[in-house]
């Protein structure tokens, strides 16, 4: 396996395919690199290098005890493109991931960088606080932690046949494979770093950080999106990028890039090929 160490020790798992432009992709909460599988393959095809890592905790990456907040998960991330020396990347960042390359970009500069999107993203800020009104609830997040803490199993099965994917709709038609390979995909990391990534995704606020990206970006957001809810996230994003994109999918999920890939994987693709 293909694998690197941080500063701080941790071997983090990541794939490395193909030749050209690199596109970078991060993924959400609690799952692995395995979630792209479908962008992966469809970029791979039309001539991009296509990288994707397991976050600290997740995956076939160490399952240390700490070291779950953004800041690390940032600071990895830009482990992983100096040790590939990455030029012209583009980064892509779904649900938590988005947050991680919102914080990479600010973090660690453009200077490898040349767009970024945020799928169904968590910034600005998702839990509610006297700044951010529309946010959730802490006891939404305290909530997850006591549901994890006490049957980890049973609470990914639930989120994954229900908000992710929006299989709890009326007229939603469920597929058994996408809710069990959400379920391996979280069983695979660790208890502790999942547990820790529900306050760094609920309680980071990226507001300064997207103020400070200057490259392209894209905002794609389903407004039937249960988990990251569309009216406290990617609008807002959009407003405090400089150059940011919002672009609105009635009725998708949280989990569009995976039920609705077709869809997203082509407007992908135009984001990427504008202007070049």
């Amino acid at each position: 396996m293909s694998t690197i160490k941080t500063e701080d020790g941790v071997e983090i798992f990541y794939k490395d395919w193909g030749k050209g432009q690199p596109i970078v992709f991060s993924h959400g909460w609690p799952l692995s690199s395995d979630d792209w599988d479908a962008q992966m393959l469809f970029f791979l095809q039309h001539g991009y290098r296509v990288i994707a890592h397991d976050r600290r905790g997740h995956g076939r990456s160490g399952q240390v005890s700490d070291g779950h907040d953004m800041d690390n998960y940032a600071d990895d991330l830009a482990a992983l493109t100096a040790h590939l020396d990455l030029k012209n990347a583009i980064h892509v960042g779904h649900s938590t991931g988005g947050g991680e390359v919102a914080r990479y970009l600010a973090r660690h500069g453009e200077s490898r960088v040349s767009k970024a999107v945020l799928i169904s993203a968590v910034p600005p800020l998702m839990v509610k606080t006297p700044a951010n009104p529309l946010g959730l609830p802490k006891k939404v997040f305290d909530d997850f932690q006591a549901a994890l803490a006490a049957n980890r199993s049973q609470f990914y099965r639930d989120i994954a046949a229900g908000p992710f994917y929006g299989f709890n709709r009326p007229d939603a038609k469920p597929s058994e494979a996408i809710i069990e390979n959400w379920w391996r995909q979280g069983m695979m990391g660790g208890a502790k770093a999942h547990y820790d990534g529900i306050v760094a995704f609920s309680q980071t606020d990226f507001t300064e950080d997207l103020k400070k990206i200057t490259v392209p970006v894209l905002a794609m957001h389903g407004d039937d999106d249960q988990v990251v809810p569309y009216s406290d996230s990617a609008p807002l994003s959009a407003k405090l990028l400089k150059n940011g994109t919002l672009k609105t999918y009635k009725g998708f999920p949280h989990g569009m890039p995976t039920t609705q890939a077709a869809t997203i994987n082509a407007d992908l693709l135009d984001f990427l090929k504008a202007g070049t």
